[in-house]
């Protein structure tokens, strides 16, 4: 599927936009990012964000410095496409070195990164995706020693296996974007997330911004996203 197909084949679901992950992107120069703005609003989708795969725990300025840039041409990119947020993560603690150096790192590169996205006007939301954000104590650690009303979360209702709905309850204040999985790692094997149950709780702090689906179980996508697209409909109204 290429990108242009995969906005179509949102539109036909009826969705409201479409999260731009650089990972698909075949090109990035002006042209194409102005024909790929031009295609989701020709589909009537607004482009909700951008999304990087960074790792700022790298032990090697010189590698933090790479993905703190990575991070930053793609808010420009952003910028162009007119998505007023971008989505990163943290990281994993790499073999020899501990969970505080690999703190200290992603908070100068996080507190570089918002600077950069007051700038030009584009939040960056930080996933809780594994490593040093595996729960919400630690991604919720990070986002507070940034302190910049230009970070916040991309809470993913997937990502969370300690106590999910605890955790949920936790970021959700903080939550400037959201993924939407259809499960999450209980201790004996995946369990499906309870989208009422999470809708109740994101009400609860009056948010407002997009729940975007991150499709990632084993029945064809092609059948199985519709299906969810019309429960969370539900579940959300």
């Amino acid at each position: 599927m290429t990108l242009e197909e995969f906005i179509a084949t949102c539109a036909e679901m009826g969705l409201d936009g479409v999260e731009l992950t650089s990972y698909y992107f075949p090109a990035t120069d002006r042209a194409y990012l102005n024909e790929i703005k031009k295609c989701c609003f020709a589909q009537g989708l607004h482009i909700s964000g951008t999304a990087v795969g960074n790792n700022f725990c790298q032990p090697d300025p010189a590698k933090r410095r790479e993905q703190v840039d990575l991070a930053k041409t793609w808010m420009d990119h952003a910028v162009v496409l007119g998505a007023p947020c971008i989505r990163v993560f943290a990281g994993p603690v790499p073999q020899g070195h501990t969970e505080p150096e690999a703190f200290d790192w992603t908070v100068a590169c996080l507190k570089e990164c918002a600077a950069y996205g007051e700038k030009l006007g584009v939040v960056v939301a930080l996933e809780n995706h594994g490593g040093i954000t595996a729960t919400a104590e630690q991604a919720l650690k990070l986002v507070k020693a940034v302190s910049s009303p230009w970070l916040g979360v991309n809470l993913d209702f997937g990502n969370y296996s300690k106590d999910p709905y605890h955790e949920f309850v936790m970021t959700a204040p903080y939550t400037v974007t959201t993924h939407a999985k259809t499960h999450y790692q209980g201790p004996t094997g995946m369990v499906e997330v309870d989208y009422h149950k999470a809708a109740d709780i994101m009400r609860q702090v009056s948010y407002k911004g997009y729940i975007s689906i991150e499709y990632e179980s084993e029945a064809p996508a092609a059948e199985a996203v519709p299906r969810f697209v019309e429960y969370l409909k539900k579940a959300v109204r």
